[in-house]
């Protein structure tokens, strides 16, 4: 069955998931602020809306790909947004990444416009959502979310329903911290690696099906070692994510130790310049760390 969707934000991750949609059968209607980016697009057969109000008549659902709960709340909610192109029944899909609370706020006035909503974070990056195979963690009402894994099936090979608005951006928050460690123990162990003398590009093979195998293991050391830096992500997006996690983290008194150093790094490394780099870009905080970040204290 075909549907009508739309879809807001075409950049690079909105970008692969509405170019997946397209080539999977949809019929998608896509708005972006940034002419290039929506035209880029429409290069691959989506159609241009003028607004996210025009985008959203006549779709079953908008799916939201943007940068911040601002943004957010400004797609759907002001002037031209969502909301005045909304049909009561219709369901929004926000696969950005924003804090649980403006979520379930979102939701919540969503609800009252009789709109659905449902939060539908991702996880593996443009590599996946180019097989159909991104891995979501959904928060909203169940026939809400049964609805929006049907629409997502074409872009998504797990999703997984975590309880009401606002479990999914808690549960991506959660793949954060495990990703965010995750990556500087890979490139802290390439780093071991390269002053032994050890071929770091050797090691996942070395490990592989053992207890300290991994995706992230065996798709960085080789980039890491590589000093492979082609953007699949963002280190100030993962900073948001870990200071979204430590926010949630202190509203429960939770200590989160190692969190908040993997955060600091993170954030040195954007004050450095590299916050727009690829995440395999942490490996600049081993190759320099004496040179370019001194620890905190160092004169």
């Amino acid at each position: 069955m075909t549907h009508k969707l739309a879809l807001i934000g075409a950049g690079a991750m909105g970008g692969a998931i509405g170019t997946r949609l397209v080539e999977t059968g949809t019929v998608l209607t896509a708005f972006d602020l940034d002419s290039e980016k929506l035209g880029a697009l429409v290069a691959r057969g989506a159609i241009a809306a003028s607004s996210a109000a025009e985008a959203a008549r006549g779709a079953v659902a908008v799916i939201l790909s943007l940068n911040s709960p601002r943004i957010v709340e400004a797609a759907v909610f002001g002037a031209g947004g969502v909301a005045e192109g909304a049909a009561p029944g219709m369901l929004i899909i926000d696969m950005s990444s924003i804090e649980p609370a403006a979520t379930q706020d979102f939701a919540r006035r969503a609800g009252a416009l009789g709109i659905g909503w449902v939060d539908s974070p991702l996880s593996g990056g443009i590599p996946k959502v180019a097989t159909g195979d991104l891995t979501l963690m959904q928060g909203g009402a169940e026939a809400d979310v049964a609805k929006a894994q049907e629409l997502l099936a074409g872009v998504a090979s797990n999703q997984t329903h975590m309880g009401p608005a606002g479990a999914g951006q808690t549960t991506k928050l959660i793949n954060q911290v495990l990703c965010g460690l995750g990556f500087l123990a890979v490139a802290e162990a390439t780093a071991l690696a390269e002053a032994a003398g050890v071929d770091a590009t050797r090691i996942p093979q070395a490990l592989r099906g053992g207890r300290a195998d991994s995706a992230l293991l065996q798709e960085y050391m080789p980039r890491f070692s590589a000093r492979d830096y082609r953007r699949t992500g963002r280190i100030d997006n993962m900073v948001k994510d870990l200071n979204g996690a430590l926010d949630v983290a202190r509203l429960g008194n939770t200590s989160l130790p190692l969190t908040a150093i993997c955060a600091e790094i993170h954030r040195m490394l954007t004050a450095a310049g590299l916050g727009g780099e690829d995440q395999a870009a942490v490996m600049e905080y081993f190759s320099g760390a004496g040179r370019k970040f001194p620890a905190q204290g160092d004169t």
